[in-house]
């Protein structure tokens, strides 16, 4: 198939709509500029041009992705780790974005859910439902120590 080749600042146009939509990270622009079939020697200069302009940057997107995904997903922090290792975020600005999370709101959000789990479960025995609550609560990321305090507190 025939594709049209874009130049340098058709590309860096595209780019930067992209960009505006949401917060992206490099690894997204990197793919991007693949679908768009740019020259492979071009993507670092295009990336640090993206930056310059401020239109990229890892740390408001580790910060956008931190607060959207525990805020709307109600993920914990494991999970929210791995979705920023994936992204190819480092791990210093992942850590700096993790920070951001209220440690309160991370506990009240833990319990509700966990509640919410246990509650939807009236059917199963008893230990059934605290497996599979503790299993729902490590699927979304949280800490195991955390999920035992939280389950075995809201049990007694």
């Amino acid at each position: 198939m025939y594709r049209k080749r874009l130049t340098k600042e058709q590309a860096l146009q595209k780019l930067r709509f992209y960009c505006r939509y949401q917060q992206r990270c490099q690894s997204e622009i990197k793919q991007k500029l693949f679908e768009l079939g740019i020259n492979s020697k071009d993507h670092d200069e295009l990336i640090v041009e993206l930056i310059k302009e401020n239109c990229l940057s890892d740390e408001r997107f580790a910060k956008a992705f931190v607060s959207g995904r525990f805020r709307l997903k109600q993920w914990g922090r494991k999970k929210i780790q791995k979705g920023l290792k994936e992204k190819r975020v480092s791990d210093e600005i992942a850590q700096k974005a993790l920070e951001q999370i209220d440690e309160k709101e991370y506990m009240a959000i833990l319990n509700k859910i966990a509640k919410e789990k246990y509650t939807s479960l009236k059917h199963e025995e008893y230990l059934v439902r605290k497996k599979k609550t503790m299993d729902y609560l490590m699927q979304k990321g949280y800490e195991v120590d955390l999920i035992r305090n939280t389950v075995n507190n809201f049990l007694k």
